[in-house]
């Protein structure tokens, strides 16, 4: 017998017993009645010290079962009763009756081949919701104003639409000269600092299929028109952590970008500072980038998202 074989036969083993220790005990009517007046009074049956309370008056039954939610979203191949126990600290029978606690309210599954438990679709629409009323937009917007208030430069925030950036919100600059962008105006992707930023930690079957076949049009002399050395400095800026657009869009303007990420890595949005070349220049640009690129590593801690080291496969 493998080992493999062996765990799930002590798995199986384990859940029989938790099924069958726990014999019911019919309830009596004084029972029923102290529960009665507990629950008229707003406090749950069962509501003393036998329940079991953790830090902050929360249900003990509740932080586990949370826990082992935790524990199954962390092991997308799934757990056996054993492994989630250890995972979560708990002896295999009170696991157990957890597991199938949360497999009752549909948000866990069994597999009935091999015994393992993994998150069902409930959970994965119960987080989806909180992707869907997440508003990124109204989330940078301060960050926004205070980019433009410690830099005097105005800062934006784009994403991407097929091969192009769509901007959707701004800060503008008190100075007179200053950048202005219409929120809805589009940038070609390579010929943009925000555009930049977001190719470079785009994964490769999504850039490959977005930029293979397109010819990269020259906005300005300075504009990136060649594949392979758009991707030598997509690498660059991976590695410093912001992308930096000296006159490709326009001449006379230079601006400093940095990706927003979502919860999986991927490139959610990015936000730049522009301005002109008179003011952001190359001895600047250090400045910039280091404001940038913290304030985006900001925003995207803000929207439960994470910056990841290379590009999501």
């Amino acid at each position: 017998m493998t080992e493999r074989k062996r765990q799930r036969a002590s798995d199986t083993n384990q859940q029989r017993a938790a099924d069958t220790t726990q014999p019911q005990v019919p309830e009596t009517a004084a029972q029923r009645t102290t529960g009665e007046k507990r629950r008229a009074v707003g406090r749950p049956a069962g509501g003393g010290k036998s329940a079991g309370k953790s830090g902050g008056g929360h249900s003990q039954s509740l932080v586990r079962g949370l826990t082992i939610l935790e524990a199954l979203a962390a092991a997308p191949n799934g757990l056996a009763l054993s492994e989630a126990a250890d995972a979560v600290g708990l002896a295999p029978s009170t696991a157990h009756r957890l597991l199938q606690a949360l497999h009752q309210q549909g948000f866990i599954t069994q597999d009935g081949s091999n015994g393992l438990w993994r998150i069902d679709v409930k959970t994965f629409r119960i987080g989806n919701s909180f992707l869907e009323a997440r508003d990124f937009v109204a989330t940078a917007r301060p960050f926004l104003r205070r980019l433009t208030a410690l830099s005097g430069e105005t800062a934006n925030l784009g994403i991407r639409d097929d091969g192009m950036v769509v901007y959707l919100a701004q800060s503008e600059s008190p100075q007179m000269m200053r950048m202005i962008t219409r929120l809805g105006s589009r940038a070609p992707l390579h010929a943009s600092g925000v555009g930049k930023a977001l190719l470079a930690w785009m994964p490769e079957p999504e850039f490959a299929r977005i930029m293979g076949g397109r010819v990269l049009e020259g906005e300005t002399p300075n504009t990136l028109t060649d594949l392979p050395t758009l991707r030598a400095q997509l690498e660059t800026i991976r590695r410093q952590g912001y992308a930096v657009d000296r006159e490709e869009h326009a001449i006379g303007l230079n601006c400093v970008a940095a990706t927003l990420h979502d919860e999986s890595g991927l490139p959610l949005a990015a936000i730049s500072v522009s301005g002109p070349v008179a003011r952001i220049d190359d001895s600047r640009l250090p400045e910039l980038a280091a404001l940038v690129a913290d304030t985006a590593r900001e925003i995207t801690a803000r929207l439960g998202g994470k910056t990841p080291s290379e590009p999501p496969a």
